[in-house]
């Protein structure tokens, strides 16, 4: 099984650009090429895409999240700039929408979403980008152009409690697992996970509801 820090590049020159100040955490690098599948921790050793880890060296992808760093940041509840915990009293959305749990299964939009989470309870569709801490925002919508002209962003408080549901692909295996053997052809692995943040409300005519808007994928703070 891979481990969410075992994976090293080491081929490029490291960059005078701070991640985690200068570049968002989750930002991927020239010097973190895509290795394919594998068995990896951050998924409890299910197949999941996996990549190098060598942040800082080479340029900055702002474009492209890392694979591993980013699945960590929803896992362990890390600001996707900084790469800091973000605690319960500091964890702010700012291009997540609101939409009823119903609506998103029936846009397709929530696959794996518990049954106990009811059609009616309001959720807060984060997409795969995790909070960040409040000063993370505010730096972010001071010096990103990206989120300057987004005309989505609405920065939220994020809720108590939330579900993590896995985003899969079909790709073929490039290491046999226990889960692949024996399997030919392509298989389900996971790329990012989506988070889904459990609000307090409800909404009884969420059935009368268009479909949901789409969640970025882009990446806060760059």
């Amino acid at each position: 099984m891979i481990g969410a820090n075992l994976l090293r590049g080491g081929c490029m020159k490291k960059s005078g650009l701070v991640v985690g100040v200068d570049v968002p955490w989750v930002t991927s690098w020239t010097d973190e090429p895509v290795i394919g599948v594998r068995p990896c921790s951050t998924v409890q050793g299910r197949p999941a895409l996996v990549q190098m880890q060598n942040a800082g060296y080479g340029r900055p992808q702002y474009s492209k999240n890392h694979l591993v760093r980013k699945r960590r940041s929803i896992l362990e509840m890390l600001c996707p700039m900084c790469g800091e915990p973000t605690t319960s009293n500091d964890r702010w959305t700012q291009v997540a929408s609101l939409a009823p749990a119903g609506l998103l299964r029936r846009a397709g939009k929530a696959s794996g979403l518990p049954r106990e989470i009811e059609d009616k309870r309001v959720l807060l569709d984060a997409g795969s980008i995790a909070p960040l801490h409040k000063a993370c925002v505010d730096r972010s919508l001071k010096y990103c152009p990206h989120l300057k002209a987004d005309p989505n962003v609405n920065v939220m408080a994020f809720p108590a409690r939330w579900a993590v549901l896995p985003l899969l692909i079909e790709a073929a295996p490039m290491i046999e697992t226990a889960t692949t053997a024996g399997v030919g052809g392509a298989v389900l692995v996971i790329t990012f996970l989506q988070l889904v943040g459990i609000t307090g409300r409800t909404d009884r005519d969420w059935r009368f509801r268009k479909t949901p808007p789409r969640v970025p994928e882009r990446e806060s703070g760059g």
